[in-house]
């Protein structure tokens, strides 16, 4: 009986770390702010940048 409350508590605090990630993403595709630039044709990367409130 202790290893399964061990096994338990080793499941609830995996899912504790794993569920503790945060993914942000500035829908780039993963590219940098002048990548975008040069496919896109702009003429500036201002409004690629993250945190661009424009």
């Amino acid at each position: 009986m202790k290893i399964y409350k061990k096994i338990g508590i080793a499941v609830i605090i995996g899912t504790f770390f794993s569920s503790c990630i945060a993914v942000k993403s500035n829908g780039n595709n993963g590219l940098p702010p002048g990548q975008v630039k040069k496919v896109t044709g702009a003429k500036s990367a201002r409004n690629y940048a993250p945190g661009h409130n424009k």
